[in-house]
């Protein structure tokens, strides 16, 4: 007889053959950051003295909303400042991939049809919902096993390392069960993973406002999930029982979810979506023109997050002038210019924050693979648009935004710095400097059309590039990486701006190797077949 949660073992199964390499890409990445990063800064601050610098500088209002609260700082060690540094970091990529697993394998599967079809099996109503509730525990459960062992094999205290894994472990279900309640609530997986990562930035932001009224943690941190696991005081005073409010929460919301799927009609969501009008305006029928209407939310969204990062990390620039002398060992974490330290520290500030308009930049290209696969795009020639004007169109609009996050960054970062030190001129210097770096957010971003124009199948080496140039970014000087290899990203070719003269020849070439790859992509997605691979 067929059950409600009957065929759950098999659906598990498929969606473990489905993820058999995203699974392992992500706790194997994971490991690896996690056990580098250690190393790294067991290696770079090996004196009491530098442990204490940093840890004062931890308890700055800026540095407490981007990497949590801080304990212990009479007595700083290594573990508190490994607490510090990693924890909300790792716990926001167990709650993004709890959020994309559980999306893929629900409301991306309805909306796909391929639901329909296995439940035309002799397969129950909860056993897709049941199966994605395992698969995302086990991959959460195996996540914060690589983040214990990262920090074991370096030798970092057992019970506090354990307590870190299962805080990752467990924040990952509680945000794959909100996943799951947005994908009941929603009726497409784009809606339902915007809605997942919205609520990791609501938590975030939550967790940031009450950790900067309370270095320690307010009140106010409490209501954010994030701050959970953040308050067992990992290396410092272990307490186990917050934990127990992570476990709650993901029971609750996962039964939640289930109580929706009962009360709703597969490949529909609970809410009922208003009708459009009756005719579109003129400027949808263009590919600039949708492509404006269907980036531009996303893009506005992460440009006020992004700007609010930059304007707080500005304002480290000025604490880290008054800390530099008692830690000898900086200059194995970062490359500074100690002649010139706020020029310097706001050249690498820029370059991290340039990796945000280019990861929106391949994400916005990307997404034309998507509405490929669901057989939109064909729908987009009805207006007369060839495949050349339709790529080059969308293109177009989502560089321009691209830029115009980037300059706003650089914008926002000199605001931070200004605030800092009291030198409004650094708010134009910051923003001229962001310029130089819009050659290497375009070549990621012509490189992702280059491979969707000529090798559709290919799409993951554009991440997996990505992925690249974010570690050679972040670890690359503390990995002690040949030059050879970080040579072959973009950021490591851009002029470390303002402090450093500009050669031009390295950002004419980029630019030409992104015409070059634009060409190439555009010319490929004419010649080729829709819904190639």
């Amino acid at each position: 007889m067929t059950t409600q949660f009957t065929g759950t073992g098999r659906l598990l199964r498929l969606y473990l053959r489905l993820d058999r390499f995203r699974l392992p890409v992500w706790v194997l990445s994971m490991f690896v950051v996690v056990w580098a990063s250690v190393d790294a800064l067991q290696t770079s601050f090996s004196d009491p003295l530098s442990l204490q610098a940093r840890g004062m500088l931890g308890a700055n209002p800026a540095t407490v909303m981007m990497s949590g609260p801080v304990f212990g700082l009479e007595n700083y060690t290594m573990g508190l400042m490994v607490a510090s540094e990693l924890s909300l970091w790792a716990f926001i990529v167990a709650a993004v991939m709890g959020v994309l697993f559980m999306v893929r394998h629900t409301r991306a599967d309805e909306e796909s049809g391929r639901l329909e079809m296995l439940r035309a099996l002799p397969v129950g109503r909860m056993a897709a919902p049941t199966a994605s509730m395992i698969l995302v525990a086990l991959a959460s459960v195996a996540l914060g096993g690589a983040v214990s062992a990262g920090l074991l094999i370096p030798g970092m205290r057992v019970p506090d390392s354990l307590a870190f894994g299962l805080g990752t472990a467990l924040t990952g279900m509680v945000f794959g069960a909100a996943a799951a309640v947005a994908a009941q609530l929603s009726d497409s997986a784009r809606a339902a993973s915007g809605l997942g990562i919205a609520a990791i930035v609501a938590t975030f932001l939550i967790r940031a406002a009450g950790d900067v009224i309370d270095y320690q943690g307010s009140w106010l941190s409490w209501f954010s999930p994030l701050a959970w696991p953040q308050q067992t005081r990992l290396y410092a005073d272990l307490r186990w029982w917050p934990l127990a409010l992570s476990a709650v929460a993901a029971l609750a919301l996962a039964a939640l979810a289930f109580w929706l799927v009962g009360r709703r009609d597969l490949g529909s969501g609970m809410g009922h979506g208003r009708p459009g009008p009756a005719r579109a305006s003129a400027r949808l029928l263009s590919p600039a023109g949708l492509a404006s209407r269907l980036e531009s939310p996303t893009f506005l969204i992460w440009a006020v997050g992004l700007f609010s990062f930059a304007v707080a990390f500005g304002t480290l620039a000025d604490e880290l002038e008054d800390v530099i002398d008692v830690m000898p060992a900086l200059d194995d974490w970062v490359v500074l210019d100690l002649t010139d330290l706020t020029s310097s520290f706001g050249a690498m500030l820029l370059s991290y924050l340039s990796l945000g308009p280019a990861i929106l930049l391949v994400l916005a290209v990307l997404h034309l693979r998507t509405e490929e696969r669901e057989g939109r795009m064909t729908s987009m020639f009805l207006s007369g648009s060839s495949q050349w004007r339709l790529l080059a169109g969308w293109f177009a609009v989502v560089a321009a935004e691209a830029a115009a996050v980037l300059i706003l960054l650089g914008f926002g970062l000199g605001v931070g710095i200004a605030l800092g030190s009291g030198d409004a001129r650094w708010i134009g210097d910051m923003t001229a400097a962001s310029f130089v770096y819009l050659p290497a957010v375009l070549l990621h971003g012509t490189l992702a059309v280059m491979v969707f124009g000529l090798a559709p199948r290919l799409i993951a080496f554009t991440w997996f590039y990505l992925a690249w140039a974010i570690l050679v970014l972040f670890l690359g000087e503390l990995l002690r990486l040949p030059d050879w290899a970080r040579s072959t990203t973009p950021v490591w070719h851009t002029p470390a701006v303002p402090g450093t003269e500009v050669d031009p020849l390295p950002l004419i070439i980029m630019t030409l190797l992104a015409l070059a790859f634009l060409v190439l992509g555009l010319v490929g997605f004419r010649r080729r077949d829709l819904v190639e691979g």
